[in-house]
C-alpha cells in the first residue's frame, strides 16, 4: 500500500493498533500530566493533596468550558441546550463534593507533616475558582489585588470575567426573548412570578430557572463541605495563605449567585 492509499481505507478502520496514528497515553499527554505532582516533602501524604488539588482545577477549567457554552445557549434563546450543559455542570459539582471525603482520608497528625511547606500557598489562589464565581455572578474586583501571585495571564482572565455577562444576565436575556420585562428588580420579579405561575408557557424558563439553582445550591454545599473538611483538619489555625481559615470560609458558605430565585419562593 502506497503514502497515497490511506484515503481508501474506511474511517471506521482507521483506530486502534490498525490505525496506528495516536496512543491512549499520547492523545491525553500522560507522561506530562502524571510528573506534575511533585512533593515538597517526605510525607507520604503529600501526593494525596496534590492529586486531589489538581483534579479539582481540572474540573474547574471544565465547568468553566461547560458554563461559557451555557452562557451563549440562553443567549442564543437555545433554553434546551443550555439546560443539557447544565446537566453536567451538576453531576459535576456533584462530584466536587463527594471528593472532599477522599482529601479527609488524611488525618490532621498527617497534614501537619508538611503542611508547613505549603506556606503561602492557598486555595484562596485559585484563579479558575474565582472565575467560576465572577461568571456565576459573584463578582468582586478586590480579589485581583488579593491575588498577590498571580500572573499577568491569570489577572486579565480575571478581569475579563469581570467585565463579560454572567450567567444571569444570560438568563435575563432569555426572558426578555419571550417578551418579559428585565428593566430592574421590581420588573425582574414580576417575570419570575409570571413564569412561575403559566408553566404551560413558560415550563422551559422555569426550569432553566431551577438549573441555575441547582448550581447555586451545590456550589454552596461544596463550600459547606470544604470549611468543614478545614475544621477537621486544622480547626481555627490562620490558612497557609494568610486568611483566617475556617472562620473565613464559613463566611462565605451563605453567598448566593442569584439572590432573586431565591426570594421568588417567597412570593410564590
Amino acid at each position: 500500500m502506497s503514502i497515497n492509499d490511506d484515503a481508501a481505507v474506511p474511517r471506521d478502520r482507521r483506530f486502534g493498533e490498525e490505525g496506528g496514528r495516536l496512543s491512549y497515553g499520547g492523545y491525553l499527554r500522560l507522561p506530562e500530566l502524571l510528573a506534575q505532582q511533585q512533593p515538597q516533602s517526605q510525607a507520604p501524604d503529600e501526593l494525596l493533596f496534590i492529586t486531589i488539588h489538581q483534579v479539582y482545577e481540572l474540573w474547574f477549567k471544565l465547568l468553566l468550558h461547560e458554563l461559557e457554552v451555557a452562557r451563549a445557549a440562553m443567549f442564543g434563546g437555545e433554553v434546551w441546550r443550555a439546560r443539557h450543559l447544565f446537566e453536567r455542570v451538576h453531576a459535576v459539582e456533584r462530584v466536587l463534593v463527594e471528593q472532599v471525603e477522599v482529601l479527609e482520608t488524611m488525618t490532621p497528625q498527617d497534614f501537619l507533616e508538611f503542611r508547613a511547606d505549603l506556606a503561602p500557598a492557598s486555595g484562596f489562589q485559585s484563579v479558575q475558582f474565582r472565575e467560576l464565581e465572577f461568571l456565576s455572578g459573584a463578582k468582586d474586583p478586590a480579589y485581583l489585588d488579593r491575588l498577590k501571585d498571580a500572573s499577568d495571564t491569570e489577572l486579565a482572565r480575571l478581569k475579563r470575567r469581570l467585565e463579560e455577562p454572567t450567567l444571569w444576565d444570560a438568563y435575563l436575556a432569555a426572558l426578555s426573548r419571550r417578551g418579559l420585562p428585565i428593566s430592574d428588580d421590581e420588573e425582574i420579579m414580576g417575570s419570575l412570578l409570571a413564569v412561575a405561575r403559566n408553566r404551560r408557557s413558560h415550563d422551559d424558563l422555569w426550569q432553566l430557572a431551577e438549573d441555575l439553582l441547582t448550581h447555586d445550591e451545590t456550589a454552596a454545599k461544596w463550600r459547606m463541605r470544604h470549611v468543614q473538611m478545614v475544621e477537621r483538619q486544622i480547626g481555627t489555625k490562620s490558612g497557609t495563605g494568610g486568611s483566617t481559615g475556617a472562620p473565613y470560609l464559613r463566611g462565605r458558605t451563605r453567598m448566593h449567585y442569584f439572590p432573586l430565585l431565591w426570594e421568588l419562593r417567597a412570593w410564590l
